[in-house]
């Protein structure tokens, strides 16, 4: 399994000599293939190949170039390098591309996204709506040329607020107090709100068929959230139901949204960091982990030993407080309250603790620096992070499992339900804890090794019925392996300093592209940064596990009893912050 990864060396223009062509732009790889010939490419680079996981697909605007260009990163689940290939058009209204969505389901929302945030329309698509924005939005916010409500400058720092830092309110420019861009001829007196008949035409297409024996029963349609606490956050979805059965369900998402990926194009890369914080707000180490192996990539520079040590340190401790909760929060959304949550949140209270000894802050850390860290570990609190792992989090590991894992009313709701199995979720791009619960043994840790972790010895823990029951326990399994994983650092970790850079306010990127991804508690957390020598990204995006893991929210539900619907929801461990951005 284990490999060093990140660009393939198949010969795909070998294979399709008239269709591929190698990007030969400067910092750039992978293959750029014709349109008309999209949809076999990618059908071959699945059967064939044996890329059978869609990773990431990305819009990208080249306004200069007259040109929008999807790019797809695609890996195998038996681990090794990635592949990257690229369509390109003419950007001339309408934008169109093949859907791949018939050749890899986890392409659903995805293209949707970049139909939303970019104009690109994915000709087959069977459900291609706005899924960020809301129905009656005007314009494409990712595209160069939108300008939005007060736009001041391309890039920040704007020129108003720094070196003078003079500053106006936007809303007070506005009749309305409001940050909003109102459309030319608008008048609120004539004003009718968009309808929302295509979610519902969505909703009834997408719909399981009747058996001819079947009770003639009537249909309707509830809607879970968006304001619902189960949901986890601003998450509203509409369900079809037949009696007590889910025949159809769509997730509507979108509440939350800021376009994370512009406010990232607008800031300097160094100004991004913090804003990574707040993707998935409870692993905020992992996401600064994410972001910086990206830019490191495109930079070319080394990271200080000590400090990889230390990043995989908080990664580890996040993991475990991100499990932990996840089997506090499982237990309060099937109805038993307050006691296992609060257990869970005594444990991570302990581990934030070592978070704002270190970084200054418990949640929105903003700790990781290109080639390092901000700051070392000091003395004290490396001792009760060695207190924590050693003593108190594998004895209160143990007693979860004690009062919880054989109580018989928890495994009655959970085992036999049946989540996903291993083609389900590989087809829909699921990764994490509900891809290996199915079987999979893909683990980025081992896949596509980063950082120091081949240095360690652990284990890829898998779970074989791919039920709630397992996708419970192998939380459990995974703490283990964290706390295995933190042992072994704790007693490794080698002096030196802390970053291998000098401490700079901006840092000059070469040109070119880089995709970097590690494996967070949720599943691959990726982003995709696209350079062109200036301090600001010319394109930045997150691949979100949340987000992608939510296409398979619905195969998951078909077909099961509305009572189960909130815990299988909660089997995918969604934060909201991510999923919006």
């Amino acid at each position: 399994m284990t490999a060093p990864a990140s660009t393939t060396t198949i010969d795909l223009v070998a294979r399709f000599p008239d269709t591929v062509s190698a990007d030969a732009r400067p910092g750039f790889s992978g293959f750029i293939v014709k349109k008309e010939n999209l949809v076999e490419v990618a059908t071959a680079l699945r059967d064939e190949f044996s890329f059978d996981l869609l990773s990431s697909v990305t819009g990208v605007d080249y306004i200069a170039e007259n040109k929008m260009e999807v790019v797809y990163h695609l890996h195998r689940t038996t681990g090794g390098p990635g592949l990257v290939f690229k369509v390109q058009v003419d950007r001339v209204d309408p934008v169109e591309v093949p859907s791949l969505i018939d050749v890899w389901a986890g392409a659903d929302f995805q293209e949707r996204e970049a139909w939303d945030l970019m104009g690109i329309k994915f000709t087959g698509h069977p459900d291609l709506r706005r899924i960020l924005m809301w129905e009656g939005f005007e314009g494409h916010p990712l595209r160069k040329d939108y300008k939005e409500a007060f736009f001041e400058e391309e890039v920040k720092p704007y020129k108003s607020r720094w070196p003078e830092g003079k500053h106006t309110y936007a809303e007070f420019k506005n009749p309305f107090r409001d940050n909003v861009k109102l459309p030319a001829d608008f008048n609120l007196d004539t004003y009718k709100p968009e309808t929302e008949e295509q979610l519902y035409f969505s909703l009834e297409r997408s719909g399981m068929k009747k058996s001819d024996d079947a009770m003639g029963t009537d249909e309707i349609v509830v809607n879970m959230g968006p304001h619902h606490p189960s949901t986890h956050g601003v998450l509203r979805v509409a369900v079809k139901l037949d009696g007590e059965t889910i025949t159809s369900l769509k997730p509507v998402m979108g509440y939350l949204h800021r376009n994370h990926d512009k406010i990232g194009e607008r800031n300097t890369y160094l100004q991004i960091m913090p804003y990574t914080d707040r993707l998935d707000y409870f692993n905020s180490m992992a996401n600064n982990f994410g972001y910086a192996v990206t830019v490191e990539k495109l930079m070319k520079i080394p990271v200080a030993e000590r400090a990889e040590y230390i990043r995989v340190i908080m990664a580890e401790l996040s993991r475990v407080q991100n499990h932990l909760i996840f089997i506090g929060m499982l237990i309060n959304d099937l109805g038993s309250m307050y006691t296992p949550s609060l257990y869970v949140f005594e444990e991570r209270e302990l581990i934030l603790d070592i978070f704002e000894a270190i970084s200054g802050a418990r949640m929105m850390c903003n700790y990781f620096r290109f080639g390092g860290v901000v700051r070392d570990i000091p003395e004290d609190v490396m001792q009760k992070i060695k207190d924590l792992v050693f003593e108190r989090l594998p004895a209160k590991t143990d007693e979860m499992e004690r009062f919880l894992n054989e109580n018989e009313i928890l495994v009655a709701r959970l085992q036999g339900v049946h989540v996903l199995n291993a083609e389900e979720a590989i087809r829909h791009s699921v990764t994490g804890p509900v891809l290996r619960a199915a079987g999979v043994p893909y683990d980025l840790r081992r896949a596509d090794p980063y950082s120091v972790y081949d240095r360690f010895e652990f284990d890829v823990v898998t779970r074989q019925n791919g039920d709630m029951y397992d996708n419970y326990l192998i939380r459990f399994d995974e703490i283990r392996q964290s706390l295995r994983i933190l042992e072994q650092a704790l007693k490794q970790i080698p002096g030196g300093p802390i970053n291998s850079q000098k401490p700079a306010y901006q840092v000059r990127v070469p040109a070119g592209e880089a995709y970097g991804r590690v494996e967070s508690p949720k599943g691959e957390l990726a982003f995709y940064v696209v350079s062109n020598g200036k301090p600001n990204p010319y394109r930045y995006h997150v691949r979100a596990p949340s987000f992608v893991n939510l296409t398979a929210v619905e195969s998951m539900c078909k077909g099961v009893k509305i009572a189960d619907f909130v815990a299988l929801l909660a089997m995918l461990d969604i934060v909201m912050g991510e999923v919006d951005r």
